[in-house]
């Protein structure tokens, strides 16, 4: 049916008038109250820009491992990094100061930002070192090892789950077979 042109009941008409099929049981409770046709943008849809898009490309461009390190939670009510920078380049530029002005003041507050977390986190450390507690998560984990938090369970489940030992045993025994040799 993707040779007519039309929705479902349309081409389903065309199909009961034309003889090719039975009319269907569904057919005439969906030309009573059919479903709801969602307008389509004509033409090539726009995209969204914001304006401190330019300075969240600059940002980018100036610390790419940010992208790693700050990751983007869609979830979070708190906007990225990046999106703060622009913002606070664009409040800058509104107050009067130059463009190059505003970048390296928002390089420097980011930068501060950045180091107090990393400072704050290792007194926290060191107190819970002190009391003898857990230590608190970091702020700026490294994303290697958070895939690897989340790998790890996966890991582990390869060496105690009895089918992929069996599967590993029955490698072993064809290795053996194949190469005669017995220390695999």
């Amino acid at each position: 049916m993707s040779f007519m042109k039309g929705d479902l009941i349309s081409k389903t008409r065309k199909l009961v008038k034309g003889l090719a099929m039975a009319e269907p049981i569904w057919l005439k409770a969906m030309e009573q109250s059919p479903p709801a046709t969602f307008p389509r943008a004509a033409g090539k849809i726009p995209t969204i820009t914001f304006p401190e898009d330019v300075y969240v490309k600059k940002f980018y461009k100036k610390y790419p491992d940010s992208k790693y390190h700050d990751a983007i939670k869609i979830s979070a009510f708190d906007p990225p990094p990046s999106r703060i920078y622009g913002l606070r380049v664009l409040e800058l530029k509104e107050q009067g100061v130059s463009e190059e002005q505003a970048l390296a003041v928002a390089d420097m507050e980011y930068l501060a930002e950045k180091k107090a977390k990393k400072k704050a986190y290792a007194r926290l450390k060191q107190i819970a070192r002190l009391e003898g507690k857990r230590l608190p998560p970091n702020p700026y984990p490294s994303p290697v090892k958070e895939i690897q938090a989340e790998e790890r369970a996966y890991v582990r489940r390869r060496f105690h789950d009895p089918k992929m030992l069996e599967i590993i045993e029955r490698q072993k025994a064809e290795a053996k077979e194949r190469f005669g040799r017995s220390d695999w």
